[in-house]
């Protein structure tokens, strides 16, 4: 059972809430999590990890296809969608049964069920405690998001949202993907290359509409090798399911699918929380209203992760949390600059970017040099044979500052951190240049790239 009064209660128990929680004990507060579903959250059950594991499949498999060219042969391969399922399942059970050990280690209790605040901000208890109020000092809400659907339409049966298809035990046939944000271009590129024929539909007119127009192209023409169309500038005018499959017009005409996904947005998990009669603010888009430490309009009340604004990664909501407990705590917090958070599309290949692009830094009035240069510039993409993608570097040319980091290539996720710490130390492209990089090795890009932004590229 709950005690009956906490210095800390957090609400949720994803990668904000949980990071936010074992924050909180360490800071020496007495905590609890409620969670309504499973430990870990939508993104360790639902999103993030579920996605990654099956696109970690679609890696290997492709690997597997192309060992030839590497002089090994691989006879008599075959493909079981329920063994990359099984692969799937047991990454999602270790990951969330760490979570869980963690909340032991740090003495945090867990409490199942549906949590709401009250109005002197303290949480209620529903489900397995109906009706039972738990006093606390310091209350964060980390609910997380839920995927909204479009057209009209209801998901269920042949029409999924985002989580809906990572967790889905069956490998379609034909697949249709409305929205070629991040979501929908990693669902596109994972079961486009495990043999699904997929159609990646997006309203405007590129894929990964935040990206630098130079990298959503460049990504763009390697996933339109792996089985993938893509219609930009495409008109949706509805869909039909049945219990077969499912129809879906665009642009005058028809197409018939085993599934349709609907990548096309999400918004904050507030329903039954009692914002309102709490006194917590929400903008018009229906976001808690935060400052930058993370404190609602009601005192003694933070909010993170997808329910405030910001975009919407996981990395993000960690460390809202910390900033957000740390401050309950009374000590001194940094703000989050949100236009330099890294983010990561895990598609094929990866695309991972931060800051301005190349037009958003123009349109902003700076001096703007740019620095590119193909994967193929340097040595160990040839060598490891993933060649495809650049590197690109937006830079302000008076002081040398790093406006913006936009990379395509296998390697992104990890390529992209070397500028982000460049900037976060105050340095800028000039010291990216003159840093000395292993050979051979993916990162020379970053340091080519430098180069070129300083006006001195060696490689290209």
């Amino acid at each position: 059972m709950p005690e009956d009064k906490y210095d800390c209660i957090v609400i949720g128990s994803g990668p904000g809430g949980y990071v936010a929680a074992i924050r909180a004990a360490q800071l020496g507060m007495k905590t609890a999590v409620v969670e309504k579903e499973n430990v870990g959250g939508r993104c360790l059950n639902e999103a993030c990890i579920p996605a990654k594991a099956i696109l970690r499949v679609a890696e290997v498999r492709q690997e597997v296809e192309h060992a030839g060219s590497f002089g090994i042969s691989v006879n008599g391969t075959s493909f079981d969608y329920m063994g990359a399922t099984k692969h799937r399942d047991k990454v999602v059970k270790t990951l969330t049964g760490g979570v869980g050990m963690l909340f032991k280690k740090n003495k945090i209790d867990l409490i199942e069920g549906f949590a709401a605040v009250t109005d002197d901000a303290n949480v209620r208890i529903g489900g397995q405690f109906d009706g039972t109020e738990i006093e606390t000092d310091r209350l964060v809400l980390a609910c997380g998001s839920v995927a909204k659907p479009i057209l009209g339409l209801e998901f269920g049966g042949r029409i999924l949202d985002t989580a809906g298809m990572w967790l889905l035990n069956e490998q379609p046939s034909r697949l249709c993907v409305i929205g070629a944000g991040a979501s929908g271009t990693e669902i596109a590129s994972a079961f486009g290359r495990l043999g699904t024929e997929v159609l990646l539909l997006e309203a405007l007119d590129q894929i990964l509409p935040l990206e630098d127009e130079e990298i959503s192209k460049a990504c763009a023409r390697e996933i339109r090798k792996q089985n993938v169309r893509i219609e930009t500038g495409a008109k949706v005018e509805g869909a039909e399911a049945s219990d077969s499959g499912v129809s879906v017009s665009f642009g005058g005409g028809s197409e018939e699918f085993d599934y349709l996904v609907i990548a096309a947005g999400r918004g904050p998990d507030v329903e039954g929380l009692g914002l309102d009669e709490a006194g917590v603010q929400r903008d018009e888009r229906g976001f808690i209203k935060v400052d930058g430490r993370l404190r609602t309009s009601r005192e003694g009340v933070w909010a993170i992760g997808d329910m405030v604004p910001g975009p919407a990664l996981a990395h993000k909501a960690s460390d809202e949390g910390i900033i957000a407990v740390e401050d309950a705590a009374g000590n001194e917090v940094h703000e989050i600059d949100y236009r330099f958070i890294p983010a990561v599309t895990f598609c094929h290949p990866q695309v991972a970017s931060f800051g301005l692009t190349e037009k958003a830094a123009r349109e902003a009035g700076y001096d703007v040099v740019v620095g590119k240069v193909p994967m193929v510039a340097v040595a160990a993409p040839t060598v490891y044979g993933d060649r495809g993608g650049l590197v690109k570097i937006v830079g302000d040319k008076k002081y040398g500052e790093i406006l913006g980091g936009h990379i395509c290539s296998v390697k992104a996720a990890d390529l992209i951190q070397e500028l982000v710490n460049a900037r976060e130390l105050e340095g800028g492209f000039h010291e990216v240049a003159r840093t000395i990089h292993p050979h051979p090795a993916f990162a020379e890009t970053v340091m080519e790239a430098a180069r070129a932004t300083d006006g001195w590229l060696i490689h290209g």
